[in-house]
């Protein structure tokens, strides 16, 4: 955005701000609410500042953690908000988008990981006291957040052949790889290309915070008021991280601690990070999935091919199939899927968890060798084939994935604190409290 453009976004925004200020006035004249903060062309309310306090401070209380003074904790929560509200203006800018039915799968897995179905949802969201729209807004925009990181930061960060086949022999009887950690964190960061100075403030800051700790305070009070993470907020927590997707950075050190462990200050390109290890467990390393063989025909409709001619058309190839026509001759001509087409709808060996749970719940029914009926899901209409079954060993195939995931690991913490810094650094904010 040019000066010019954003000068007259701006001053939309304060006239905004004077046409909505009457209504914000109580019968008494008292103000019911205000700007925290211009962000860019956005902004962050006192009301948002003050819910997502009183948010915090009940967690907090929940888990009798003492909290810094209320200047320090409005500073960190007020920097939050400012840092969530740039994410999501970029996410807008490049079009990111979290649909109602992808949300409603993300609250379909959150249910199940409580032993609860999505439609108990409301009822259990209410007990604890909040808004169902609420939180439906709220990870809306937590799952948008994270397809951003995954565009900007993850999807950037290539790894070499040579560096998994080095993790693949590091791993063999590592004991780091093969258990699972439960972590807090505290980051004292510097600037973006910091100099010496800088480096040396933030040393003795984390010397100090790490001496409070062993002298007995709280890990997460230290987190929540000293550490420039969003987990600050919620007292450093990591959760389970399994080894071999730990950063290196971590990885490096607690392979020499032990549960209740608080490492030294760490220094890295983001600051000087302090690590606790709340627990540790060993891992199963073997790993057996259920797998199936799949083609299938997709149709898409358009403006051209609606709803009813795209199933009368599978339909149509449903009897073809059945009278003896090559199933993947008819895919190479009619499907529009193209990772596909060209191998004649074959999908492959897949386990049923890695498709849309329409598809699921089809292909898990399904006998072997049997055309189903045309079904719809989000991506269009379909009929499948499950060709085989089989009981596949994924350990190998674990070990690689998760090497992958744990060198992507040791480059996107900072990564993604250097981009959280630019983004930062090149926003407009302007603090009104």
């Amino acid at each position: 955005m040019n000066k010019i453009n954003y000068l007259y976004s701006i001053v939309g925004l304060i006239f905004c701000v004077i046409s909505v200020s009457a209504d914000e006035l109580s019968t008494t004249g008292d103000m019911l609410d205000g700007i925290a903060a211009i962000v860019n062309e956005g902004i962050v309310l006192k009301s948002e500042l003050n819910i997502q306090t009183e948010a915090i401070t009940k967690r907090a209380r929940n888990q009798e953690i003492r909290l810094p003074p209320p200047s320090i904790m409005q500073k960190q929560v007020l920097e939050s908000l400012i840092m969530k509200r740039i994410q999501l203006q970029r996410a807008e800018r490049i079009g990111i988008q979290v649909s109602d039915q992808q949300l409603n799968g993300v609250i379909t897995n959150i249910a199940k990981q409580q032993g609860q179905e999505f439609e108990d949802m409301p009822n259990i969201i209410a007990a604890d006291g909040n808004s169902y729209s609420s939180y439906r807004r709220e990870l809306r925009e937590q799952v948008v957040i994270e397809q951003l990181k995954n565009i900007d930061v993850i999807g950037r960060i290539s790894v070499a052949p040579s560096e998994v086949d080095q993790c693949l022999i590091d791993i063999e009887d590592n004991v780091i790889v093969n258990s699972e950690y439960n972590l807090s964190h505290i980051l004292i960061s510097v600037p973006d290309s910091a100099t010496a100075n800088e480096f040396a403030e933030a040393e003795t800051e984390a010397t100090h915070v790490h001496k409070q700790i062993q002298d007995g305070a709280n890990f997460a009070e230290m987190a929540i008021r000293y550490s420039d993470l969003p987990s600050g907020l919620e007292g450093g927590s990591l959760g389970w991280r399994k080894g071999n997707q730990l950063p290196t950075l971590f990885s490096d050190v607690v392979g020499s601690m032990e549960t209740g462990d608080v490492s030294s200050p760490i220094r890295a390109i983001s600051g000087y990070h302090i690590v606790k290890i709340n627990d540790l467990r060993g891992v199963n390393q073997r790993s057996e999935i259920e797998q199936m063989k799949i083609r299938h025909i997709l149709i898409k409709p358009n403006e051209i091919i609606d709803n009813e001619t795209a199933k009368q058309q599978l339909e149509e190839a449903v009897v073809q199939i059945s009278t003896g026509k090559n199933f993947g001759e008819v895919a190479k001509l009619l499907s529009d899927d193209p990772g596909s087409v060209n191998e004649g709808g074959e999908m492959g060996w897949r386990s049923s968890s890695a498709f849309v749970p329409e598809f699921e719940a089809i292909i898990n029914k399904a006998k072997i060798g049997v055309v189903s009926s045309p079904f719809q899901t989000r991506f269009g209409w379909h009929i499948i084939e499950v060709m085989d079954r089989r009981t596949y060993d994924n350990t190998e195939d674990l070990k690689e994935n998760g090497c992958v995931q744990r060198i992507k690991n040791s480059k996107v913490s900072e990564e993604e604190q250097l981009w959280m810094r630019r983004m930062r650094d090149e926003a407009f904010v302007d603090i009104r409290i």
